[in-house]
């Protein structure tokens, strides 16, 4: 007889590819009928266009060998091997799945259309200067207004593509390289950050769920992977403060979280994860108080530079405002995207993350009879999906959310920990994935 939480577990699941084909619906009647969607195949922003490539057979084989030995695998490495493993694999997980596209279309070509990072590089000979310029050419309308991209974040985006320059790393080649090789890294900070929040057994039991997580089809390549990267460790860094003995971790984790919010305005939201970091390491942080303050004194270290090197983020957020709704971010209509935005993250995140969020919330339900350890990673990815619901109904997500999402999406893979039989969850995930990546040639 199969346990009613299974059942649950398959409501869940199917609850989440029901939404999905509701989006899938609804958005091609919306987009064929007023034109409104701006994408080809909604909620996605992606063709209709079946296609192998010289990265499929390999693609293949890692997701074979994933849902095969995955779980073994984790339970039984050491865990320093276990975390290099999980990068291994998740390297090998996006450059396959990238190059199913061929080098071009899937890697070097990614950072380098009109709309793009790469587009713009020559303007920063002079960095300071560019920077103290900056906001003057966010608005459309002003001269030489900054492609989408640029527009669309902080500074520190474009120059970290105008620094890759600098020391030789040119092109879009390097450019997608670089992010994908640094955003492969975000499941190995996650882990460590479960591990120490929660326990190393419920990360043995998320790796092969973040290391083989449909979001790779849009971390190879997008500057988003990058900045999943960026944010995940922050995150990490502070959850080994709050548990280890070293108070250094704390200064660490402010800078790359002050790094996080300059490099996209949204992530700002990762203060909500970041505030239940502390919240599960309470007892650390009454002990040593210093450890919120040094966590702040080291987010403070970007933000001080670039203002003091001329660029207002405050203002240059709200001319992004001004920005987005002049394009398509002030057509496209809410009342479609703030429910099919999910249907997106089901897609980069998978059904068993759908039922692994369902089994979280039933451990909050029962949280003074759920084991402790169940009940801390239980809030952590609470604290994720609460993040990505503030972005989603601040309506400046409204669209290419499978992208905007992947520093998001790596947080809520943790549930999937509390899943049984997981090669079966495994084998939906990677199933999904090759499908994403094979049939949609995604625009990410």
């Amino acid at each position: 007889m199969i346990p009613r939480s299974r059942y649950a577990d398959l409501s869940a699941a199917s609850a989440a590819v029901l939404l999905v084909l509701a989006a899938v619906l609804v958005g091609r009647h919306l987009q064929d009928t007023y034109r409104t969607l701006f994408v080809h195949w909604a909620p996605v922003l992606a063709e209709w266009e079946p296609h192998l490539g010289p990265g499929t057979p390999a693609a293949v084989l890692v997701a074979v060998a994933v849902v095969a030995y995955g779980p073994s695998a984790a339970a039984r490495l050491p865990w320093r091997r276990l975390l290099l493993a999980a990068w291994a694999t998740a390297l090998a997980w996006t450059w396959s799945l990238a190059l199913a596209d061929g080098w071009q279309r899937g890697v070097a070509g990614r950072l380098t259309n009109r709309n793009e990072y790469l587009t713009v590089v020559g303007r920063f000979h002079d960095i300071p200067g560019t920077l103290r310029d900056f906001t003057h050419h966010i608005v459309i309308g002003t001269p030489d207004p900054w492609p989408a991209h640029v527009a669309g974040h902080p500074p520190a985006a474009t120059v970290t593509f105008v620094l890759l320059d600098r020391i030789g790393l040119r092109g879009g080649g390097w450019a997608g390289a670089w992010c994908i090789t640094v955003g492969a890294t975000a499941c190995v900070a996650v882990l460590v950050a479960v591990r120490a929040l929660a326990d190393e057994g419920l990360a043995r039991r998320a790796a092969p769920f973040l290391v083989a997580a449909p979001a790779a089809v849009w971390v190879g390549a997008s500057a988003d992977g990058y900045f999943a990267a960026v944010a995940a460790w922050s995150m990490a860094l502070l959850a080994l403060a709050v548990t280890a003995r070293s108070v250094a971790w704390a200064a660490g984790g402010g800078l790359l979280f002050g790094l996080t919010c300059y490099l996209s305005y949204g992530l700002t939201l990762f203060a909500l994860i970041g505030a239940m970091v502390l919240v599960l390491g309470r007892r650390r942080v009454r002990e040593r108080p210093v450890l919120p303050v040094l966590f702040l004194a080291g987010a403070a270290v970007v933000p001080v530079a670039f203002t003091l090197a001329g660029f207002d983020w405050w203002e240059g957020y709200r001319l992004l405002v001004t920005r987005y709704y002049q394009g398509v971010g002030g057509i496209r209509p809410y009342g479609y995207w703030v429910w099919a935005n999910l249907a997106c993250t089901v897609l980069i995140t998978g059904l068993a993350t759908a039922a692994g969020l369902r089994r979280a919330g039933a451990v909050l339900a029962r949280r003074s009879a759920a084991p402790p350890a169940d009940a801390r990673l239980a809030l952590l990815v609470a604290a994720a999906l609460l993040a990505l619901l503030a972005a989603d109904l601040s309506g400046m997500s409204k669209a290419e959310t499978e992208r905007i999402w992947l520093p998001f999406a790596m947080w809520l893979l943790p549930a999937c920990a509390f899943l049984p039989r997981p090669r079966a969850w495994l084998a939906a995930q990677v199933t999904l994935a090759l499908l994403l990546n094979h049939l949609l040639l995604t625009g990410w």
